[in-house]
């Protein structure tokens, strides 16, 4: 699965002012359970924070990807929010975050599979200093689209 058929303008957003890590994984989440990516946000909200239990979804420089295999997924999606701010996450790198990637994959053996190449693919892009600069400046959409599939990322 590419970056281009995975995001969705629908729940790309930017600007975010949420206070916590909570906060924006429900929102998030909402945006998820909206466009049809989800049948119930409660079991999924339940996989994604017992995943958070785990270990850390912080993966440094400024960005997160919380995520969790769960039933309530009724067809793959991410759903990504730039913040305006900073907010507490344990991270890797123990600064916080400002870019979150909610994936939502279900927990069959073909989601376990899409789960890997989306991690893949995504922390391929994040390892590029120069995307990660370019998504946290974010101030549209269409600037966090460029940053995964534009020329330079």
């Amino acid at each position: 699965m590419q970056l281009q058929e995975i995001l969705d303008v629908q729940t790309i957003k930017v600007g975010m002012n949420n206070p916590n890590k909570d906060s924006i994984i429900k929102e998030l989440a909402q945006d998820l359970k909206g466009k049809g990516y989800l049948n119930n946000i409660e079991v999924f909200l339940t996989d994604v924070y017992k995943r958070e239990s785990e270990g850390d979804t912080g993966i440094g420089n400024y960005v997160a990807i919380p995520h969790g295999k769960s039933s309530a997924v009724t067809k793959v999606g991410v759903a990504i929010g730039v913040l305006d701010h900073e907010i507490q996450w344990e991270t890797l790198d123990g600064n916080g975050v400002k870019v979150v990637i909610l994936f939502s994959v279900g927990n069959d053996v073909e989601g376990a599979k899409t789960h890997l190449k989306l991690l893949s693919n995504f922390a391929r892009k994040l390892g590029n200093d120069e995307v990660v600069a370019n998504l946290i400046k974010s101030t549209s959409v269409q600037e966090v689209i460029d940053s995964f599939i534009g020329e330079n990322s």
